[in-house]
């Protein structure tokens, strides 16, 4: 068995994108053996959302695409990221302001915390930034 399985897909930083990068997730960690019907898949399926959506709504057109990493480490450890070249990194908002909008980190932080993760933020070569999920894995992977 493999210490570590990847799995990466750039796609444009459009809001069709961000359906798409659901379903890639949503198909590698099926065959990675996670159940699609469960809480954990859940949980993922509206983090990778909520990451491509600030991907595609927060860049304001300075990052044409945008890519979603899946890092499986030694079967015990998935890392989702989700990297654009924007600079700006992501920021809680006031209260005021998150009234329509900006309870995306919000909601990916508790998240990511329900499911015994953490959440990072690191910059790339370009200026840009990924943002990442660490989520505990104790799904027996497929061969």
């Amino acid at each position: 068995m493999a210490d570590h399985r990847e799995a990466n897909v750039t796609l444009p930083s459009e809001p069709v994108s961000v359906s798409a990068a659901r379903r890639y997730v949503a198909r590698a960690l099926t065959e990675w053996g996670l159940a699609a019907d469960t809480d954990f898949a859940d949980s993922i399926q509206l983090i990778v959302s909520e990451l491509a959506t600030n991907a595609v709504q927060h860049t304001f057109g300075q990052s044409p695409t945008f890519t979603v990493e899946l890092r499986l480490e030694r079967e015990e450890q998935l890392h989702l990221g989700v990297t654009d070249s924007h600079p700006r990194w992501p920021r809680r908002l006031p209260a005021a302001v998150q009234q329509d909008n900006g309870r995306g980190m919000v909601i990916i932080r508790c998240l990511a915390k329900e499911c015994g993760g953490r959440l990072t933020v690191t910059p790339t070569a370009d200026g840009g930034k990924t943002v990442w999920i660490a989520l505990p894995w104790s799904i027996p992977v497929q061969s």
